[in-house]
């Protein structure tokens, strides 16, 4: 029934933002036309949060060992926005995309539906 899910990051500046998945993540892409990037993603999984609200939602990149990816991104110019935090579900941390604001990169430290 369903074959895939679409994730869209909303950028100030759409190309900066392109260019980081691009050449710093090496995300695979195709061109859907006139350089407007799709990119695939890893593997993800989808979990459900109480809030007192609801219409947020965040995206956090997945790791298996955060410590050796955040130096591996560091090397590549990746600037973190928050300090490396032990949230008892995972190590967490966030990480700026240029011209498109920041998103979370963590290690499960939970049962994980995916073969990481």
């Amino acid at each position: 029934m369903i074959a895939g899910a679409h994730t869209i990051v909303f950028a100030e500046d759409a190309d900066a933002a392109r260019a980081f998945f691009r050449d710093v993540l090496k995300f695979p892409n195709v061109d859907g036309g006139d350089g407007w990037l799709i990119f695939a993603l890893p593997p993800a999984e989808l979990a459900v949060h109480p809030a007192p609200e609801a219409g947020q939602h965040e995206l956090y990149l997945m790791c298996k060992d955060i410590e050796q990816t955040m130096d591996e991104l560091e090397q590549k110019g990746v600037e973190f926005v928050a300090p490396l935090t032990d949230e008892g579900w995972g190590l967490l941390t966030r990480l700026k995309v240029p011209g498109a604001g920041d998103i979370g990169l963590y290690q499960p430290k939970h049962p994980t539906p995916l073969d990481m």
